[in-house]
């Protein structure tokens, strides 16, 4: 293995992806100095991240290893398998926007209820209650959007997924 030719090819497929290492850091999770180190040759991405490149830039392990890529073509099997990930990875997709649509939704509808009362100057402990409880749910449904929208939210779904991953196989051992 040779860090350099590597790097090289790291650096290639992040150009190909038209992306900043600044991009590809936040992306993956980790700071622009990991990935500058990677991509001159002076350091090695850790196992789950270098498996994590592979899948991302759509090359396999081995070839980011040997700093080149493989000149053979996939399998009509492979091709079919990357397909269905890709569809899985767009029903996921789907399932996080209308989450946060519907997020969104409650967010605006609690907000005029919130300048509603405000305009009309009406007045009570059950409508500052209200008030209190109509902000409070608004900025909550904000912070969790930023979190889901974010890159902790990739992390939590990717930690989902592996945790998905392990209840199938302990159930398909049973």
């Amino acid at each position: 293995m040779n860090q350099q030719k590597t790097g090289a090819l790291l650096r290639e497929l992040r150009d190909e992806k038209n992306m900043t290492q600044e991009q590809l850091a936040e992306t993956l999770g980790v700071t622009n100095r990991s990935v500058s180190r990677w991509e001159n040759g002076n350091n090695m991405p850790d196992l789950d991240i270098l498996i994590e490149l592979a899948r991302f830039y759509g090359v396999g392990v081995d070839e980011i290893l040997d700093g080149k890529r493989k000149e053979t073509h996939m399998d009509e099997q492979t091709a079919e398998t990357i397909e269905k990930v890709a569809d899985y990875a767009n029903v996921e997709k789907m399932r996080l926007k209308r989450t946060l649509r519907a997020l969104l939704t409650v967010s605006l509808v609690m907000s005029v209820i919130t300048i509603f009362l405000n305009y009309f100057e009406i007045e009570g402990k059950f409508v500052s209650f209200i008030i209190g409880f109509s902000n409070g749910i608004s900025l909550g449904i904000i912070l969790l959007m930023l979190i889901l929208t974010g890159r902790y939210g990739a992390k939590i779904r990717a930690a989902k997924l592996k945790l998905l991953n392990k209840i199938r196989h302990k159930g398909v051992g049973k």
